[in-house]
């Protein structure tokens, strides 16, 4: 992949999931957070109840085919993390592809919300 690198620290899922911004749909959910680096960093995470060892790979070639084709049109900085859901393995990665354009970029572009700025007497 281009741009990204591979996330293996527990405490940077941990980050963003707590702290990052989240969209999903029925096969997936997205969760990223800006990293202050100029590389995105992707993790993926299939748990058993996507099925036995088989399906969880398939699940994770499906998101990887999809990040890698919609690589060049995401924002550089960021930690994105792919969560596969149980239904991850009835579609195919262009069917990823389009809720990655449609929702997840969408929702990446907008302004991000730094907790520590924000004033508790508003």
């Amino acid at each position: 992949m281009l741009f990204t690198s591979i996330i293996n620290s527990n405490k940077d899922f941990v980050k963003a999931y707590k702290k990052g911004k989240f969209t999903a749909n029925k096969t997936i959910a997205v969760y990223f957070i800006p990293n202050r680096t100029p590389y995105n960093r992707i993790g993926i995470t299939t748990s058993k109840k996507i099925g036995n060892a088989v399906q969880r790979n398939r699940a994770r070639r499906i998101i990887r085919a999809a990040y890698r084709k919609t690589e060049k049109l995401f924002p550089l900085g960021y930690d994105i993390i792919f969560v596969a859901r149980p239904d991850i393995n009835a579609v195919k990665s262009t069917s990823l592809e389009k809720f990655i354009k449609q929702r997840v970029l969408k929702d990446m572009n907008k302004p991000f919300k730094s907790y520590k700025n924000h004033n508790k007497n508003s």
